[in-house]
């Protein structure tokens, strides 16, 4: 391309958390500017958002609906060639459905949608459409994430045999959503986040690292699903037990009410012939560990990590990458596919970003959970 990617963007606005991050993430490597948006469904609020970021007032728009309709009408050289959908879930797929059907490229915020059901219809939609479709499980684009899943695959493991991964936060451990905290408010609220709470929320990052990393889907699963806080509607802990296709077995852990955790994502794997560990807080380091020799320690950034890990660090070693870096590798695979759509070319083959299959994946993952729990924490097969 001999231009920026133009980007819009739906929610986000003042008061977000994940808005700004995308953000930044999107325009890490020079290669996106945003020029649109409808940042809330509070139109004056929408509009002191785009005034915040210095855009064109013409291009700050009330709703996604009226974003959609006049973006469309703009001409090929002013068009945009994508959009970003950072609300809450239950308002990821009207506008994905509507801005899919005119014609743009969209990038979505996880989980993919409210449910399974409207996961489904939009998996159709994308294929339909045949327009780009990314959604933003961030932690795969870590650098060492990309490394451990190039072992796996090497069968530097040997067969899997073992999946231990959590996620504990400690932020929804009292009722902050009674407060008027936003973000508390709607990802406590069913209306807004779903059937589940925190196995929803940061659950499903949980078994998509597990599921990017090892190649491996559940066969079924075995859910304990609790809400602590008295008064809370959704989920607010979880534990799991989880069968693989293939025979190998896992356990599964996801709460917001562990006290004085803060983002504690981490994963172990352990085959016939090596284990790994990685965690996020400390991204930068991949653990390999042998029966018969000592563990070794795996750093970003160095010349003896694999292809992939290269291409994710951004900077020599020793100094850390994580968190944004990472979203800004998603942005960057997929601006490779979204520049391959606009300029009428085939994408490239080795794309890696998560997809609308990805999506559908971690809708059947919540609702399978949910209704394992519904029934008393019984073991529920896995839709095929």
């Amino acid at each position: 391309m001999n231009r920026k990617l133009r980007f819009g963007m739906i929610g986000g606005g003042r008061g977000a958390f994940i808005g700004a991050v995308h953000r930044i993430a999107a325009r890490m490597d020079g290669e996106a500017e945003l020029v649109a948006g409808a940042f809330s469904s509070d139109a004056a609020r929408s509009r002191a958002s785009g005034a915040d970021l210095h855009l064109d007032p013409k291009r700050v728009y009330g709703s996604y609906q009226e974003m959609a309709r006049a973006e469309a009408k703009r001409p090929a050289g002013d068009r945009l060639d994508f959009v970003v959908i950072v609300t809450p879930n239950h308002q990821h797929f009207p506008p994905a459905k509507l801005f899919l059907e005119k014609g743009f490229n969209v990038v979505c915020d996880k989980p993919v949608t409210l449910n399974l059901a409207e996961a489904k219809k939009l998996q159709a939609i994308v294929k339909q459409a045949k327009k780009v479709f990314v959604l933003t499980h961030n932690y795969t684009g870590n650098a060492m994430v990309k490394q451990a899943r190039a072992l796996v695959a090497a069968g530097q493991l040997g067969q899997i045999r073992k999946i231990i991964v959590e996620y504990p936060q400690g932020w929804l451990s009292t009722r902050l959503e009674a407060t008027g905290q936003k973000q508390a408010a709607w990802r406590s609220d069913p209306k807004k986040s779903g059937a589940a709470g925190a196995m929803g929320d940061i659950g499903t990052h949980a078994e998509n690292l597990a599921r990017y990393i090892t190649g491996l889907h559940i066969a079924e699963l075995c859910a304990d699903l609790t809400s602590f806080v008295p008064g809370r509607k959704l989920d607010d802990d979880g534990n799991i037990l989880v069968r693989y296709r293939g025979g190998a077995k896992g356990v599964l852990h996801a709460s917001q009410i562990s006290v004085g955790e803060e983002n504690n994502l981490s994963i172990r794997v352990w085959g016939e012939k090596a284990g790994l560990e990685w965690k996020q807080e400390h991204p930068n380091e991949l653990t390999v560990k042998y029966p018969d020799r000592p563990a070794e320690i795996w750093r970003r950034g160095n010349g003896y990590v694999g292809a992939a890990a290269k291409k994710a660090a951004r900077i020599p070693p020793g100094h850390p990458e994580g968190y944004l870096e990472a979203f800004g590798n998603i942005y960057r695979e997929a601006f490779r596919a979204i520049a391959a759509e606009v300029t009428g070319r085939r994408p490239p083959r080795d794309l890696d970003f998560p997809t609308i299959a990805d999506g559908v994946e971690g809708m059947q993952f919540i609702e399978t959970a949910v209704r394992s729990a519904k029934l008393g924490a019984r073991w529920v097969k896995f839709p095929q």
